[in-house]
């Protein structure tokens, strides 16, 4: 999955970009809000992470300019304000949630996580067909078999389900898995894909990754 980090602070910066990446996050970072913008508006991201204030363009101004471009990425705002009107007003505006600096890593984690579930229940797992995806334990089951990922197979699966139904290009899987573009060699897919499938295989959940001949890849719930 990938984020868009826009803080000006570097030591903040750096440490953001540390941490997600540790949690399989491909990350951009952005330091002033112009660049941010320009960033938001080209590329697809899977969520936003923007400083309130930042030179140039505000977080806010950055958080008005993508909903008017029609751009419906989850958006959260960082900010030292703790005013309710403030907050209120980050809000309208078109966030979908703040956290007040200082914050604990985890607790940004779990809003992350709150903000790319895609259906209303209360666990923190995704699935598709007989697959099971665990985003905060990193475990993945196929029925009741859990099946052992290395972290780069694990990310690559996650996004796979989470976008499932849906056919995955390779240049969209590079971007959001990799933390690479679009003009990178996209055959280290193929070679993880494989990977995938024989350890899917094996517990069970045989062909649930198909292939879309010369586009990329889907996972189907049938």
């Amino acid at each position: 999955m990938r984020i868009l980090v826009i803080e000006d602070e570097p030591g903040i910066a750096g440490f953001l970009k540390e941490g997600l990446e540790e949690e399989y996050f491909a990350v951009d970072l952005a330091f002033d809000g112009k660049t941010g913008l320009d960033m938001a508006l080209l590329n697809e991201y899977d969520l936003m992470i923007v400083d309130w204030m930042i030179p140039g363009i505000s977080g806010i101004e950055v958080c008005r300019q993508v909903r008017k471009a029609g751009i419906a990425v989850p958006l959260l705002f960082l900010t030292a304000k703790d005013i309710l009107e403030d907050i209120v007003f980050g809000l309208d505006a078109g966030a979908n949630d703040y956290i007040r600096k200082p914050f604990a890593f985890e607790e940004l984690l779990a809003r992350i996580r709150v903000q790319l579930r895609r259906n209303n229940t209360e666990s923190d797992s995704i699935c598709a067909g007989c697959i099971t995806v665990n985003p905060v334990t990193h475990q993945v089951f196929c029925r009741s078999t859990e099946v052992v990922l290395t972290p780069r197979e694990f990310a690559l699966l996650e996004f796979l389900v989470r976008n499932k139904e849906k056919v995955c290009t390779r240049t969209r899987i590079i971007e959001h898995v990799w933390d690479m573009h679009f003009d990178s060699d996209t055959s280290v897919i193929d070679v993880y894909i494989n990977f995938l499938r024989k350890k899917l295989d094996s517990a069970g959940c045989v062909s649930i990754i198909q292939t879309i001949r010369g586009v990329g890849y889907i996972i189907r719930e049938s």
